[in-house]
């Protein structure tokens, strides 16, 4: 009893957390910041021109652009809450992150990664009006329609960012040390010393309903999908319809992969840098790849990027 108080008055006056480093010698922080920062600017160059591309290129004004552009904009806001941080602390042989700090990791980043989930199911969504309903295509996706998707989409996975940041922070912590080079929930809940972790907890288990719900909408969007593909007489029109949707194919099964690396695993515990290896995958490999993908993949992108970066 006397320890658990004790505890509670230490996370009264918690003012910071340290975070997991990544080597405790000088060249190898130096190295991590260097490679991080090759890594930051090829992820935010790449998801800034897919923006650029689709802005000033008029051909590129309809709905699956439209939603590229925010998905490349929430790819950008993700990396850029949790990357600079663990630069700057490398580059200055340090662990430390302000208790606000990290409350504001925690919020922005759920918001978006929530939002990048939601926005990839609205995009499936698209592809089956685009392929399955083509003559009602622009009527039931005009620009009022994308514009409330996008409000949709924004809002609720900023109120999902607030009720997960609230349930996180609501439990007295009885450690500062966090096991991960970010502020990270999982290990976040670790350090509760008391059952108001239980209110994350149960909003972690929405948060599972809520992902498999939309990921089962994706199937079967794709399930229909398929078989309209099918039905199309022409081998150039199939490949031209397959064409569009496969980079939102890829897209998504890294996204999925790359979070079950992290989330379905054993329940003991494993090695800090095992950790540290698989949430780099996961949330530092699709904001680099998705700009890759779309501008490999889709032809008016590629285009459109040659126009920017003036070449022919």
């Amino acid at each position: 009893m006397y320890l658990k108080e004790q505890n509670l008055r230490n996370q009264s006056s918690l003012t910071q957390f340290l975070l997991l480093g990544f080597s405790e010698v000088r060249e190898f922080q130096v190295l991590h910041f260097i490679v991080f920062l090759v890594y930051y600017l090829v992820a935010i160059g790449g998801n800034l021109l897919i923006v650029t591309a689709v802005v000033t290129d008029h051909h590129l004004h309809n709905p699956m652009h439209f939603f590229l552009v925010n998905l490349a904009i929430q790819d950008v806001g993700q990396i850029s809450v949790i990357v600079p941080k663990s630069m700057a602390n490398s580059l200055m042989g340090s662990r430390h992150i302000s208790y606000s700090g990290c409350v504001t990791q925690v919020l922005f980043y759920i918001f978006f990664i929530a939002s990048d989930f939601f926005l990839l199911t609205v995009m499936a969504y698209d592809r089956y009006v685009a392929i399955c309903n083509p003559l009602q295509y622009e009527m039931l996706m005009n620009k009022q329609a994308c514009l409330q998707m996008i409000a949709v989409v924004w809002i609720s996975s900023f109120i999902y960012g607030v009720l997960h940041t609230g349930g996180t922070f609501a439990s007295p912590f009885c450690s500062n040390i966090v096991n991960q080079f970010f502020c990270e929930i999982p290990h976040l809940v670790k350090l509760a010393c008391s059952d108001l972790y239980l209110i994350e907890v149960g909003f972690l288990l929405f948060s599972a309903m809520a992902a498999v719900a939309c990921f089962i909408f994706i199937i079967v969007t794709y399930v229909h999908i398929f078989s309209a593909l099918l039905k199309i007489p022409s081998l150039q029109g199939r490949q031209k319809a397959f064409s569009t949707c496969l980079p939102h194919i890829i897209v998504i099964s890294i996204f999925v992969f790359a979070g079950c690396t992290v989330y379905i695993k054993p329940s003991s515990n494993s090695l800090a840098q095992h950790d540290l290896a698989k949430t780099i995958v996961y949330s530092m490999i699709p904001p680099l790849m998705n700009p890759i993908i779309y501008s490999m993949r889709n032809k008016g992108i590629r285009n459109a990027l040659f126009k920017v970066l003036g070449l022919r």
